[in-house]
């Protein structure tokens, strides 16, 4: 049987994961409750800065992901059905960061479950995005922007392993386990410039 590759343009694509990656966001600042007392205090914040906390580093992932998605998907010049499954798989996983957010900071990074879950939910969003971007190398071609500009991916896959020894570790303690998301945060908040680096070298060599 004949296999079909249609080629479909990335607008909608790309309109749809930005409207999600923005209800994921406002769902975050929505766990975020106003302390309940009548006479407000500034003292009353306190017990809310391990949400806070949480919130903030979920934006930062969030952020992450839709930056590099965005430029990703600059390189891309047309995509297919299996692009459009690979990216919903990711939105997916994106869409549960909420929760694993909200139960994280609920318990002040102290119980175990809520940071191993929230380990995993990263881990799985990572490896989604792995996905989504093998998905585009074999749509698009070998010798694409895009495929040259990725490469064997080494930042992806350290990402992929430092999470695993961090939602190992949290059995040991907690704040190991966070501070091993907040590395590869830290990791990828530098935007990866290596899609704009090879963008920018085909546009000066035309």
């Amino acid at each position: 049987m004949r296999s079909i590759n249609v080629n479909m343009g990335k607008g909608r694509l790309e309109a749809f994961s930005d409207g999600v990656i923005a209800i994921i966001i406002t769902i975050m600042v929505l766990e975020m409750k106003v302390p309940e007392r009548g006479h407000f205090q500034l003292a009353d914040l306190k017990d809310m800065w391990p949400v806070f906390i949480s919130y903030v580093m979920s934006f930062v992932y969030v952020g992450i992901y839709w930056n590099n998605h965005h430029h990703m998907f600059h390189a891309v010049k047309s995509i297919n059905g299996s692009v459009l499954w690979a990216n919903l798989y990711l939105l997916f996983w994106l869409s549960v960061v909420p929760f694993v957010s909200a139960w994280m900071g609920e318990n002040s990074f102290a119980a175990i479950w809520p940071i191993v879950m929230y380990g995993f939910v990263l881990l799985m969003n990572s490896i989604a995005y792995g996905i989504l971007v093998a998905v585009l190398v074999k749509h698009e071609g070998k010798n694409s922007a895009l495929a040259i500009a990725v490469g064997s991916d080494k930042k992806g896959k350290i990402s992929t392993l430092l999470y695993v020894i961090g939602i190992a570790c949290a059995w040991l303690s907690t704040y190991i386990s966070f501070t091993f998301y907040i590395l590869v945060a830290l990791i990828w908040l530098v935007p990866d410039r290596r899609i704009e680096e090879k963008l920018a070298d085909e546009q000066s060599s035309h």
